[in-house]
């Protein structure tokens, strides 16, 4: 068996723990100690989720598990972890077959699988249903409900259709608590109102509030110890049950008493949490003063589990085993009675009915079907007679039948059960305890009914089921239910399935309250006489003499018909009145109709059904093989309360039999009854008149049979139109279907995709936000940046890089080499992207604009995240500040080591411009001329010339002006006394970037003096 089948048959198997409801503490369970959340959603999901964990308080610990199931695209890869991430600190998962849960975490479906819980883990099964049938969420809620029970919460939040309103019901019926998103808060509302209309959603909140009042749920209803055992000493001094069982039965008029007493204590524990009361006394006190808690704490304990086909397996062996059974020996026209008590909304009666009717057609019988389904909830009796439910039956139901006995609603979100099978049930409320029961039945179908009860209450229910079947009726019970101490009043027939037939006798004592069922005549004295099975003398069959004895005396011909004339029921020798009709057969009296009789039985069957009246025919000529017999014809209605049931179509018994002569001459006068044909009594007169007006007779006769058969040809000719049409119109119900079918799959398709959009929406957000702030980085940090392709065509620039080259917005897309740079001296650009993308290795460059700023050239594959070449990145980084600061550095190391050199050597080694301003002036200069450095550099050179020598010095000024490296010469120099000091003079120009000379060295050697 597959671990699908395994969990779909969890919910059969895990009744029979029902039977201990609340009995152990939950967290003996083999599933988690802690609550586990189950989230669904589908379109417009994606806002909530984030809004829910967005609203989870950050400075604890929520204590729960939460496990997301989202309506997702099956081939689309999610991304929903992700976005999920950036909501809440817990850790989150994408789910992995087998994974175990853990407190503090969330988990999210993977596409294209169902998910279920089981013994602690997540286990992933593959889609089976076509699209447009997948309802994950339910899937899933069942399984936690009936893993966790009240430790199973369910939160339905925006999606369209209905999936989870069926789990919703599973998970309440587990004790557990369920949330829907409001209205105003969804972007799609369809699932969480379908969740509300159930009438079992605790809380309706927007998606940031839940947080909060989950989390105060939790605390109450989990933190600690459990309350039954907090409040038990408090329950047994007090009788608090007792108290709130006479409350329930005051304001309902139903008494729980007789229930088991660990159901009552679960579902009153329940509503202390989401009441957010501690005491039981306090509880107790709160139903006093609010009959609205009455009421729903009246309605928790109504919660039933059911679905179509609960059990497959049970009920294969019910239609295998008891279906046909109940056919058996059954005449045409009979009335089989079925009785379902505990019907909740339905399903249960429904699916019997199904069954029913499938035997009835394969066996070919007009069995009349009649089901009584009842209930103590009348809301659960309202949607059963509604007979419309969400389209997650269609897990439940096989295609076949879905098909045959459901139709789609035309929004395509419910079945709604066919006229044909709804018209076989009667749906009524009834308190199973106080009321009577129905009687005379074939079956009677209890399933999880009796597991709530007590056992007192157990042993007055089966003895009333015993009372209430006919000998040979069937008992269909729950998987976990049996009729234990009274073995004696049934045969097992399918001890797995709890299929039992009834015995014959009666119990062998009164069970308490059965006596007042028995028809009032007889008295305990008879009735113990009953069980005892005192034997009865036999007696005379004396009716059945008599009948026999009139019939082999008068020897009619009789047949039951229906309104059209098709033959039921056949009684004597028929072939002197009735012969096969030509063409395909069947049983049609009106066809089969000998000469003679023909044209007076259809006029005849036609009053009796319009006037409800006996319609008699005394002496008509019926001709058989040449001869004509005097029959009397005779067509009754049959009275309905002679009917087995007292309903059914209206049938009537037409009787034939041959005429009397002495009656027909002495017939002087005509019937009380409606008689059609008083011609045919003899008239006085003469016998030409009466031959006349016999032939008269014969003529309308002839015409009128003429017109009979042109109107039955009329009619088979409209019968085979009919037919066509309904041919037809099934055609159009196949496609109507087929219609419906895509319709359903678009709808599913389209709510994939409309997650996936919000996915891609998100993404596409969160990319836009990553190319603003990469826009704003790179044009914060001011570098040129130009991306290209493989085949070096321009795919985006920044602004920056137009300094750089020449680029305007309508470049990209075209080649880079067709793109004028303003580099100077570079022309070698392409040339070095295509050695990069070769060779995969960086290079930079330093290359100066044509307005003279200077720029670092940086070439970069572009690489992928995939680690994939797709091009080349050129970023453009502007050094003319750090390129003039370098220079100026270079300039300043430059000047300092001519210093130290200006500073120990012995040579006078001055600086002057072409004016002849002196700018450097070292130690040597100061000792040779004497002049301090701070004194010299305010002097002009030619204040240190003798007077006859200055024309000279100049021109030869001019002449380190021109480039010219003067050769040492001999000079003079003035000193600070006014001597003259003869000095070998060496002269050097410094020449700018420009060419240009803008000062002189002068090394200057000491040689003598002159005073």
């Amino acid at each position: 068996m597959t671990l699908q089948k395994q969990i779909i048959s969890q919910e059969s198997k895990r009744e029979k723990s029902n039977t201990k409801v609340g009995s152990e503490d939950p967290s003996s369970d083999r599933g988690a100690s802690f609550p586990i959340v189950a989230i669904g959603a589908s379109a417009g999901g994606l806002g909530a989720f984030e809004s829910f964990f967005s609203g989870m308080p950050a400075d604890r610990d929520p204590g729960m598990a939460f496990v997301l199931v989202q309506h997702l695209a099956p081939d689309h890869k999610s991304i929903l972890v992700e976005l999920i991430k950036r909501c809440t600190p817990m850790q989150v998962f994408e789910v992995s077959d087998g994974m175990e849960v853990q407190p503090n975490c969330a988990y999210i479906i993977p596409p294209n699988r169902n998910m279920a819980y089981s013994n602690g883990s997540l286990h992933l099964l593959e889609l089976v249903a076509p699209r447009g049938l997948r309802l994950p969420i339910d899937f899933f809620f069942r399984s936690l409900a009936q893993d966790l029970h009240e430790r199973a919460i369910g939160i339905v939040l925006s999606g369209a259709g209905n999936d989870g309103a069926a789990g919703v019901r599973v998970i309440k019926a587990e004790g557990g608590m369920v949330m829907a998103q409001s209205s105003e808060s969804t972007t799609f509302n369809s699932m969480p109102h379908n969740a509300i209309a159930t009438g079992l959603v605790d809380f309706v909140l927007a998606p940031a509030d839940m947080p909060a009042q989950l989390i105060k749920y939790v605390t109450h209803a989990f933190g600690g110890q459990a309350i039954s055992k907090m409040h038990q000493s408090e329950k047994k001094n007090e009788n608090i049950l007792e108290k709130v069982c006479v409350l329930l039965r005051a304001q309902t008029g139903h008494d729980f008493s007789n229930y088991k007493e660990n159901t009552i204590i679960r579902r009153i524990e329940r509503r202390m949490a989401i009441q957010q009361i501690e005491r039981v006394k306090d509880y107790l006190r709160y139903l006093q003063q609010n009959q609205d808690e009455v009421e729903a704490l009246f309605r928790d304990l109504l919660i039933g589990v059911t679905n179509f086909f609960r059990d497959p397996e049970a009920f294969e062996a019910l239609e295998a085993l008891a279906v046909p059974r109940i056919f058996k020996n059954k005449p045409q026209g009979a009335l089989i009675r079925v009785w379902v008590p505990g019907c909740s909304t339905g399903e249960e009666a429904y699916s019997i009915a199904m069954l029913l009717k499938e035997c009835s057609d394969a066996l070919g019988t007009n069995a009349q079907v009649q089901i009584f389904a009842t209930d103590i909830d009348s809301l659960a009796i309202d949607t059963a007679r509604a007979g419309v439910y969400p389209a997650s039956i269609a897990g439940d139901i096989s295609p076949a039948r879905l098909r045959r006995f459901f139709s789609l609603e035309p929004d395509g979100g419910a079945w709604r059960i066919n006229k044909s099978i709804r018209d076989m049930l009667v749906f009524s409320t009834q308190d199973l305890i106080r009321d009577p029961p129905f009687s005379k039945l074939d079956l009677i179908s209890c399933r999880n009914l009796l597991i709530y009860m007590g056992g007192t209450l157990q042993k007055k229910l089966i003895p009333l089921f015993h009372y209430a079947l006919k000998p040979d009726g069937f008992l269909f019970l729950g998987t976990s239910e049996s009729v234990g101490e009274y073995a004696d009043l049934f045969d097992c027939v399918d001890a797995k399935s709890k299929i039992y037939h009834r015995k014959e006798g009666l119990p062998r004592s009164p069970g308490p309250g059965i006596d007042r069922y028995f028809p009032p005549n007889a008295n305990n004295e008879t009735v113990l006489g009953m069980w005892r099975k005192v034997p009865v003398e036999p007696k005379l069959p004396l009716r059945e003499i008599t009948e026999r004895t009139l019939l082999q005396q008068y020897d009619p011909v009789g047949a039951l018909v229906d309104k059209q004339g098709d033959i039921l029921y056949l009684y004597g020798r028929s072939g002197l009145y009735l012969e096969p009709a030509p063409g395909e057969p069947g049983m049609n009296a009106l066809k089969m109709a000998r000469e003679g009789l023909k044209g007076k039985l259809a006029l005849a069957l036609h009053q009796a059904a319009s006037q409800r009246a006996t319609v008699r025919h005394p002496g008509l000529r019926v001709k058989t093989n040449g001869e004509f017999t005097l029959t009397n014809l005779t067509i009754q209605p049959v009275p309905m309360q002679s009917l087995e049931g007292g309903s059914g179509p209206q049938l009537y018994l037409i009787l034939l039999e041959k005429a009397q002569t002495r009656s027909l001459e002495n017939t002087g006068a005509p019937s009380k009854a409606l008689s059609m044909d008083p011609a045919s009594a003899p008239l006085p007169g003469d016998a030409d008149s009466i031959t006349a007006l016999r032939q008269e007779l014969e003529a309308k006769d002839e015409y009128l049979q003429s017109t009979l058969e042109e109107m039955q040809t009329t009619n088979e000719e409209l019968n085979s139109s009919n037919e066509e049409m309904q041919s037809i119109n099934e055609e159009l119900q196949s496609t109507n279907e087929e219609l419906e079918t895509s319709k359903e799959e678009l709808q599913s398709v389209n709510e994939e995709l409309s997650t996936v959009n919000a996915e891609l929406q998100k993404k596409v957000e969160e990319l836009t936000r990553i190319n603003n702030d990469m826009n704003n980085l790179l044009a914060g940090t001011e570098i040129g940046t130009i991306f290209v392709d493989l085949k070096l065509c321009i795919l985006r620039f920044t602004p920056t890089a137009t300094q750089v080259i020449n680029l305007i917005p309508t470049d990209v897309g075209r080649p880079l080499s067709h793109i004028v740079s303003n580099l100077e001296d570079y022309d070698s650009l392409i040339e070095d992207v295509n050695a990069v993308l070769e060779n995969l290795v960086p290079r930079e460059v330093e290359a100066r604009t044509l307005e003279g700023k200077w720029f670092l050239l940086r070439i970069r594959p572009y690489r992928t995240l995939e680690n994939v070449i797709e091009g080349a990145v050129l970023t453009f980084t502007d050094i003319t500040e750090n390129r003039t600061m370098r220079e100026a550095l270079m300039e300043s190391e430059s000047a300092n080591r001519l210093a130290a050199v200006l500073r120990d050597v012995q040579d006078a080694i001055t600086v002057q411009d072409m004016e002849g301003r002196i700018l450097a002036w070292n130690p040597a200069a100061e000792r040779i001329f004497g002049w301090s450095e701070a004194e010299a550099l305010n002097m002009n050179i030619c204040e240190m010339l003798p007077g006859n020598q200055y024309e000279t010095t100049l021109l030869k000024i001019r002449e380190c002006a021109q480039a010219t490296i003067l050769q040492p010469q001999s000079i003079q120099r003035l000193s600070k006394s006014n001597r003259i000091v003869e000095i070998l003079l060496t002269a050097t120009p410094l020449i700018d970037k420009s060419g240009r000379v803008y000062a002189i060295v002068t090394i200057e050697r000491e040689g003598h003096e002159r005073t």
